[in-house]
């Protein structure tokens, strides 16, 4: 049985506890009012938020699934080795033996330019360009991660589970773009097509649409002096980080978030209003429903 002292124990911590959450909810009300004011930015706002949910987020969050991870064998060539650098585009990749589970490195892309022609790499020794791998339970706090990569400057680690097992992949990227949003690179897509019709007068849009062109596909003048994404404008709209589900009526659209992470939106479902439904919505301009399609 507990005596009164653990019992006082356990009740200050957790009104400490409580305290705290309360004055972190305070202190982002007070910066969510400054934003709507024009004191701060959405941006500045929105990096500010992420600071705070990198203090609560755990890696197995954000990481690369196992089942998506690309790996190279230790026993392969390095011209294979090469084309699987050329293929996939990244940068760091784990080095295994038979199984996933038996990591014995990283290895960089940049340290296989040294062996493009038939003589470089006739004297080819893989353990000359191994990189040691650095491992990471799921549970890790991600503000204790990005401390760890920066005072290592190491920029990827293994993610294990609770069996020893790899679960996955996490980089400083990975952490980063939970404050700032997400990183684009040279290797992603730029051919994605941002505007596709999905019913009638029914249309699934990215949120990284430009507003030009959102404004060009559908001869319309939606016009923000602080955004330039649909994302941001629609943000903007709702007052704050949307959730799956929620809706908002901007003009003549209607518009539904179907997917999006902590960061930002990612995609949306766009319905043209009629005139007479254009009229209807003035009074229901927001709908923070979260019920899913």
């Amino acid at each position: 049985m507990k005596n009164n002292n653990d019992v006082s124990w356990l009740t200050a911590l957790k009104n400490k506890f409580f305290k705290v959450k309360d004055e972190r909810a305070q202190l982002l009300q007070h910066l969510r009012d400054a934003q709507r004011k024009g004191i701060i930015n959405l941006d500045a706002l929105m990096m500010i938020e992420g600071v705070f949910q990198v203090s609560e987020m755990q890696v197995r969050d954000i990481m690369v699934p196992r089942s998506h991870l690309v790996v190279i064998q230790e026993d392969l060539g390095v011209k294979d080795m090469l084309a699987v650098v050329a293929h996939s585009g990244h940068s760091r990749f784990p080095v295994v033996e038979e199984s996933i589970d038996d990591v014995v490195g990283i290895l960089l892309a940049k340290d296989l330019t040294h062996y493009q022609d038939e003589q470089s790499r006739e004297s080819f020794e893989l353990k000359d360009i191994l990189r040691p791998a650095v491992f990471v339970p799921e549970s890790k706090r991600l503000n204790v991660l990005l401390k760890d990569f920066r005072e290592s400057r190491n920029h990827m680690a293994v993610v294990i589970d609770e069996y020893s097992g790899v679960a996955g992949l996490v980089t400083i990227e990975d952490v980063l773009e939970q404050i700032v949003g997400e990183i684009d690179d040279e290797h992603d897509a730029a051919d994605v097509t941002n505007i596709r019709r999905s019913g009638f007068e029914r249309y699934s849009v990215r949120g990284l649409t430009p507003l030009d062109e959102f404004n060009q596909f559908f001869e319309s003048a939606l016009t923000s002096d602080k955004f330039e994404t649909i994302a941001g404008l629609v943000t903007f709209e709702l007052g704050h980080l949307p959730e799956r589900g929620e809706e908002v009526t901007i003009g003549r659209f209607h518009f539904k978030v179907i997917t999006a992470n902590s960061r930002r939106i990612n995609n949306m479902q766009v319905t043209l209003l009629s005139e007479s439904d254009d009229n209807a919505a003035r009074d229901i301009n927001l709908n923070t429903s979260s019920n899913s399609e």
